[in-house]
């Protein structure tokens, strides 16, 4: 699972579908001992954050969205991926 973009301690992951598809469009993001998973609109799906944390991972992602998009189709299709600029 590539790191995708890391920032203040955060980690953003993307998994490459190896059999088939996932149906749901969606990120990783790890920080510390906690993890989450957020759809590429921003929503969490599972998991947990600190707040600060959860706050910079949507904005990130509100700032991102176009990019996001874009970076699930290369890798579910085509197997690439590019690294998406970090919050500074």
């Amino acid at each position: 699972m590539p790191i995708i973009s890391q920032f203040y301690g955060i980690l953003v992951q993307i998994f490459f579908e190896k059999e088939g598809k996932h149906n749901l469009k969606h990120i990783h993001v790890r920080y510390n001992e906690y993890k989450a998973c957020y759809d590429l609109d921003g929503n969490l799906i599972e998991g947990k954050l600190p707040i600060k944390q959860k706050k910079l991972v949507e904005a990130w992602i509100a700032i991102h969205r176009e990019e996001l998009y874009l970076l699930w189709e290369c890798v579910q299709n085509e197997g690439e991926y590019f690294k998406i600029e970090p919050l500074k």
